[in-house]
């Protein structure tokens, strides 16, 4: 049976109101849980509402909880914080709300995570889980929001967000989805929403904020960035890394049960399934 969804909120320290999903099993409270809190943070412009095959299904058995960046989801559309320094001071302030967690972030999300853990350190942060986003190992990708993606939402941002809400994945979605996710994407002001791309840092302060991080790290990523999650396996051996070959961007949407099993066995500390043998 799936837990209840609940959504909360806090206030930021710059006072923005910030909006939160969570999920516990019955009888458990996020104070209280006996493993840490699951705590997802969303891509560009997604609202927390994408990882609900994650907080319907791990719920059950852990305290889940997905936040809402400012100006995403039902979090307040703030005047201003749009950078990766404030929405990284936005995910310290998140993850002060449970004990500890296991974080995981997913495209920029993993960026916004990554400069958490670099300029706030990881004493509150069990593990974490990095989805489908280049952290700097080589080959370095096309970017997949670089100037020509910021120069196209410029010029006609109902097409490009609807274009870009579709790519994310590979499995079939309704239209009643897409066009949900269209529209939450537009929430944030044109110039928010393109403010947040950090810009100007070089690929290798990801890379050395992975590899300095020194507690349990997974790495699930599509097939674009199957060649960086090898390469990171070489270079930080402790790492777990999976491949998604058949899903798209949204590998957790794509593929929830393969994500949600994977996710389980990182958390709790169980070792990767053998692959199937001919």
């Amino acid at each position: 049976m799936d837990t209840p969804i609940y959504g909360s909120s806090f206030v930021t320290s710059d006072g923005v109101r910030l909006h939160v999903l969570e999920a516990c099993p019955p009888e458990v409270s996020m104070q209280d849980a006996p493993s840490p809190v699951i705590a997802f943070i969303p891509g560009w412009s997604m609202p927390a509402d994408v990882w609900r095959e994650q907080l319907r299904m791990l719920g059950t058995t852990h305290c889940v909880a997905a936040l809402d960046p400012r100006g995403q989801g039902e979090s307040e559309v703030a005047a201003s914080g749009y950078s990766i320094e404030r929405r990284a001071t936005d995910i310290r302030e998140f993850v002060a709300r449970y004990p500890r967690v296991v974080l995981v972030g997913w495209s920029l999300g993993a960026l916004e995570a990554l400069q958490y853990v670099h300029r706030d350190g990881h004493a509150a942060v069990d593990a974490l889980v990095l989805v489908d986003s280049s952290v700097g190992e080589d080959p370095e990708p096309d970017p997949a929001a670089g100037p020509g993606f910021r120069e196209t939402i410029k010029q006609d941002r109902q097409a490009a967000v609807e274009d870009f809400v579709r790519g994310i994945f590979g499995a079939t979605r309704t239209e009643s989805e897409l066009e949900t996710m269209t529209t939450a994407a537009l929430r944030m002001p044109l110039d928010a929403s393109l403010s947040i791309f950090p810009q100007g840092t070089p690929r290798t302060h990801w890379r050395d904020i992975v590899w300095a991080f020194p507690k349990p790290l997974l790495y699930a990523v599509s097939a674009q960035f199957a060649a960086q999650a090898r390469s990171l396996q070489q270079n930080r051996p402790a790492t777990r890394i999976e491949i998604f070959d058949e899903a798209g961007h949204a590998l957790f949407a794509d593929e929830p049960a393969r994500f949600n099993e994977l996710l389980m066995r990182f958390v709790n500390g169980e070792p990767d399934r053998p692959p199937p043998q001919d």
